[in-house]
């Protein structure tokens, strides 16, 4: 049950980012974020946290689920500027992304290689909190009815606890 929420989570967390970065790349053309585009990469991973955090996990359209998600797109905004950082930081890895038109550099540098993997990542952690309330209530409602009969000996004991406060009264 684990590894399908974890994996329904990263694809739909890889999902998301690559809709963010495609439109980064393709729409906008900014195939590499060097330089003065750090702005636009921290921008980006933020906008992606809080779209990863709407969408995966309990969605913001199901019952019950807006502030959920709501708390979830906030953190997942704090979490995706953390794992930003960290990318460009201390992750130096090199790669080339120009076949798909969409550069070359290291991996904190390429918003085609690194918003799929923050998303990715938040995806598969906010799916694996989710609690799956959708299944206890569905267990909730397969279960058989089954009418329980009072015994004489319960209906005896209700009667003595309803003259119990009636007898307290007199005694004032």
């Amino acid at each position: 049950m684990f590894l399908k929420r974890l994996i329904v989570g990263l694809i739909i967390g890889g999902i998301a980012g690559a809709i963010v970065a495609a439109i980064l790349v393709q729409g906008l053309g900014m195939a590499v974020t060097t330089g003065a585009g750090a702005f636009v990469a921290y921008l980006a991973a933020a906008g992606t946290g809080v779209l990863t955090g709407l969408v995966a996990g309990k969605p913001i359209w199901a019952a019950e689920g807006r502030i959920e998600a709501g708390l979830k797109a906030f953190f997942g905004m704090l979490l995706a500027l953390g794992m930003m950082f960290v990318l460009r930081t201390w992750v130096h890895v090199g790669l080339d992304l120009t076949s798909l038109r969409a550069g070359s550099g290291s991996l904190g540098d390429l918003p085609a290689a690194y918003l799929p993997l923050i998303a990715g990542l938040l995806g598969g952690f906010f799916e694996l909190d989710n609690s799956g309330d959708e299944a206890k209530e569905g267990e909730a409602k397969d279960g058989a009815k089954v009418r329980v009969a009072a015994s004489s000996d319960d209906v005896d004991a209700e009667e003595e606890v309803e003259d119990e406060p009636a007898q307290a009264k007199k005694r004032r």
